[in-house]
């Protein structure tokens, strides 16, 4: 089942964030940034849930780039359990980004992947995204 992300939901969405980056982010400021977008009307977090554990999350924000005539619905994060990946949990979260995005009125979704993550963009391409555009990072 796909729902609206909660409260509640904060530890397993850190856990499924700490395994995409392979890394281990700080509890207390994720707690606050979380706390944030879940208030904020411009993001918009959705979690999979089955016999309650989540399996897999989609983070979304919506923008109005001046070079767009209606606003666009960016994916954040799209993250699976890497126990449940290829069953289907990452299709039924973008299909239901994408249903989200049309009612919302937006005239496209995008997103930005890392290059090592070949899978991933199989994973896009199979569900009707072009790489059209070039995203660049600079560390500071």
């Amino acid at each position: 089942m796909i729902r609206k992300a909660e409260i509640k939901d904060e530890t397993a969405i850190l856990q499924l964030l700490d395994e995409l980056e392979e890394t281990k982010f700080s509890e207390e400021r994720f707690h606050e940034l979380y706390l944030r977008d879940l208030q904020d009307e411009r993001h918009h977090c959705f979690v999979y849930e089955e016999n309650d554990q989540i399996l897999g999350m989609i983070h979304l924000q919506q923008l109005h780039p001046w070079h767009h005539h209606k606003e666009v619905m960016e994916i954040m994060e799209l993250i699976v359990d890497a126990h449940f990946r290829s069953k289907r949990v990452g299709a039924q979260l973008f299909d239901y980004a994408q249903k989200f995005a049309l009612k919302e009125n937006c005239e496209q979704i995008e997103l930005a992947t890392n290059q090592k993550r070949k899978r991933a963009h199989a994973f896009y391409e199979k569900h009707g995204m072009v790489q059209s555009h070039y995203s660049y990072t600079k560390k500071l």
